[in-house]
This record gives C-alpha cells, structure tokens and sequence, in this order.
C-alpha cells in the first residue's frame, strides 16, 4: 500500500461548486476508484489550493484502469470545468515527492 499526495488548482470562482460537486460521488465512480486499487482517498481545500491524499495499492494501475471507465471520463470531464489546469490523465506522474514524515507510533515501536 502506497500513499499519494497530489497537488491541483480550482479555477477562481469555483470553490462552492467544487464543494458541492464533491459532496456526493457517482456510486459507478466510488466503485471503479475502489475496484482499481484505492482503500481511501481525502482532499482539503485552501482558497483554490486542492491537497489529495489517495492510499492506493498500485497508484500508475489504478490511473491506467480508470483512464478508459465511463464513469472516470465523465467525472474527469465535470473536473476539468473547474480545475485550473488538468492534465490529459496519462497515469505518468507519481504524485508529490515525500519530504518528511513523523512516523505512527505502532511504526517506531516495531523498529
């Protein structure tokens, strides 16, 4: 299990509509998120700042086999109304890079 963090930008404007979109995912989609590998995913907004956090089994998979699923397509299309720049979703990138990390306790007492 991998965990990503990613990094986009609502266009100004958006950020009640971004909400709302947000606010209740397709089920088809919920499913073909979970079907590709992701055992959770978080987002937080500041101003048009969007931070993701996906903990994901295989993170360049899961883009693959969402690449071509309907309900993807669609929701990317939706995204792309009201993110500020949108990649063409070709699963090349590997989200931001880790810069530190505090470590769980349940890991420091294992090492």
């Amino acid at each position: 299990m991998r965990r990503i963090a990613l990094h986009t930008r609502l266009k100004p404007g958006h950020e009640r509509e971004y909400d709302h979109v947000h606010a209740t995912i397709p089920a088809e989609l919920a499913a073909a998120i979970r079907a590709a590998g992701v055992h959770g995913w978080w987002i937080w907004r500041d101003g048009l700042d969007l931070f993701h956090v996906v903990e994901v089994e295989d993170y360049r998979r899961m883009r693959a086999e969402l690449r071509e699923h309907p309900a993807n397509v669609a929701w990317q299309a939706r995204m792309a109304t009201l993110l500020d720049v949108m990649d063409d979703y070709p699963g090349a990138d590997t989200g931001l890079p880790l810069v530190w990390e505090l470590p769980a306790a349940a890991d420091r007492a294992t090492s």
